[in-house]
């Protein structure tokens, strides 16, 4: 089911890896992303990490619950692994994993409760994507 896709952003093959212990926020997240982007959700980062010697990726969310699982050591791994792919965190607003994620050198935080539009316009800042402008148009 494609929700708001724009069609030329469905044909780029971006790839997001999305790292977490909680099943059902990653699903989230790949459910919401999936219509424009190649998903690949992983339980840890090791996996993750072999997973992507053969290919690239284009940016990374992280999970809380992965960030408390590993330590708040791996987001400087996962920056020197991938250098080039931005690192978004994600958990409950204000969650010190995410906030020790954020000073570790993720680039910016996604907080719960998600929200299509949210989740897509910060993965997509942070993949270098243009922002498409909605004006409301009111009539008298």
């Amino acid at each position: 089911m494609q929700i708001g896709v724009d069609t030329a952003r469905a044909v780029e093959t971006k790839r997001a890896f999305i790292l977490d212990v909680d099943d059902i926020a990653a699903t989230a997240l790949q459910f919401m992303l999936a219509d424009e982007l190649e998903v690949h959700v992983f339980t840890s980062s090791a996996a993750a990490l072999a997973h992507v010697a053969a290919r690239g990726v284009d940016v990374v969310l992280l999970g809380a619950g992965l960030i408390e699982a590993e330590t708040p050591a791996v987001v400087p791994k996962l920056r020197e692994a991938w250098p080039d792919a931005p690192l978004l965190a994600y958990g409950p607003a204000g969650d010190a994993a995410v906030l020790a994620a954020l000073s570790g050198g993720a680039r910016s935080a996604i907080a719960r409760p998600f929200q299509v539009e949210t989740v897509r316009r910060k993965v997509n800042a942070q993949i270098g994507r243009r922002a498409v402008l909605d004006v409301a148009v009111v009539r008298r």
